[in-house]
């Protein structure tokens, strides 16, 4: 579960106070600074994934330094990965100095002075950061060094898979259950592991293992962009991964949990097809315009596949759905009153 907390509650004068402590505390010693500390705004929550801890943090933007005095008060000796959601930052560490804006990773280490600036024009800052012990990473840290205060794209290749996936832990991981965390932990390690290789030109010092699991995520980012082409197949997917559709379902059987190819696909799109019927404002829009949307062949098809899956026509579906939602709006309506 996410632990969540927030500077809302406390008095205006005592927030950038909590916040720097939070820090502090739940990340690495720092020094933060604003201009205005009667403005500032903060929220922060933590999830532990055993292996590593995800965080995302919600502030108004500052100034962050870590100096050598702070690293010896206290140095977590982690490797550490934001994805800024919104907003900029300009970050300097070892040598290397870089601008970062949404969409984009960065990457830094607890035990080196750093230097982060958020420009005020750039807005609030939203950002979610991975905590990664030094020694989880399969890459020599010589090589690793090149990287620090570097901006990596979220927006092609591995790092939009890494991206992807972080998004995909912010609206799911607290849905999971207590045992399925350290396997999302290894998960994300590898994908860290897989894109800073990618961006050192140094997967050959990955793990067999650790690239095949990679694979398997970049598969399965792949398929969840392309659910609306009709023509996505098992040979689709191989051919955009140059890869054999054997090796393609030896990957999934080793890492698909027991699912196909074939019925991944099928599964995320009978997914998107119940978020979208599901939804009051598009009861207008034809059951089979949902279905073909997605990538289903025919109407008959869908209907079929879906019942099968959920118990429920896709207009059995939607009219509950509806009906749901509206009693949800007249109850909270009338509990407002």
């Amino acid at each position: 579960m996410w632990s969540v907390v927030s500077a809302g509650e406390l008095p205006a004068q005592e927030r950038f106070d909590w916040f720097a402590d939070l820090v502090s505390r739940e990340v690495m010693p720092t020094a933060l600074s604003v201009d205005r500390t009667a403005d500032f705004q903060a929220e922060a929550a933590v999830l532990d994934l055993k292996t590593v801890r995800i965080a995302r943090f919600g502030f108004s933007p500052l100034r962050s330094r870590r100096t050598p005095a702070l690293i010896r008060r206290g140095d977590p000796e982690q490797y550490q990965l934001g994805l800024m959601q919104r907003g900029a930052t300009v970050l300097s560490q070892h040598r290397n100095d870089c601008s970062v804006g949404a969409g984009d990773l960065v990457f830094w280490d607890t035990s080196r002075p750093s230097d982060a600036a958020m420009p005020i024009a750039s807005g609030p800052v939203q950002l979610t950061m991975l905590q990664l012990p030094r020694d989880v990473l399969p890459l020599r840290s010589r090589r690793i060094d090149r990287l620090l205060a570097s901006r990596i794209p979220g927006g092609h290749g591995l790092g939009a898979v890494l991206a992807s996936f972080l998004g995909s832990l912010e609206g799911h991981a607290g849905q999971c259950a207590p045992e399925d965390l350290p396997r999302l932990g290894s998960v994300v390690v590898d994908l860290v592991a897989a894109c800073l290789a990618q961006n050192l030109d140094a997967e050959e010092q990955l793990p067999a293992e650790a690239r095949s699991r990679a694979l398997i995520q970049r598969i399965h980012t792949f398929v969840d962009t392309h659910l609306g082409d009709p023509d996505l197949t098992p040979a689709a997917v191989a051919a955009a991964h140059h890869i054999s559709v054997r090796t393609l379902h030896q990957l999934f059987q080793a890492h698909g949990e027991g699912e196909t190819v074939h019925a991944r696909i099928r599964r995320r799109r009978l997914e998107r097809c119940r978020d979208e019927l599901a939804r009051p404002e598009l009861a207008g829009r034809p059951v089979q315009a949902v279905a073909a949307r997605w990538g289903f062949s025919g109407p008959a098809v869908f209907s079929r596949a879906f019942r099968t899956a959920y118990g429920l026509s896709p207009t059995e579906y939607r009219a509950l759905s509806v009906k749901e939602a509206r009693a949800e709006r007249t109850a909270g309506g009338a509990a407002r009153s």
